[in-house]
């Protein structure tokens, strides 16, 4: 599952990442997307980018283009 297939307020856990630009992902696991965190959406903008994660206490804004390489799995 995606990022941007949630609602607002599930929450939603890392599994994996996709393939893709390891820089970025790097960044990603540095802000705290590793796997196995548990994170809630916190809101979708209207046309749905970018969303807003609370990832441990710290909220993170996505663009679909970085929250499209995070799988996830619904809690």
């Amino acid at each position: 599952m995606r990022i941007q297939d949630m609602e607002n307020g599930q929450i939603a856990r890392v599994v994996g990442f996709a393939e893709g630009e390891r820089a970025y992902r790097q960044k990603l696991i540095q802000m705290g997307m590793t796997r196995g965190t548990v994170f809630t959406l916190v809101r979708k903008a209207p046309l749905g980018d970018p969303v807003e994660v609370n990832c441990n206490g710290v909220l993170l804004t996505l663009r679909r283009g970085e929250s499209d390489g995070v799988e996830v799995e619904v809690v």
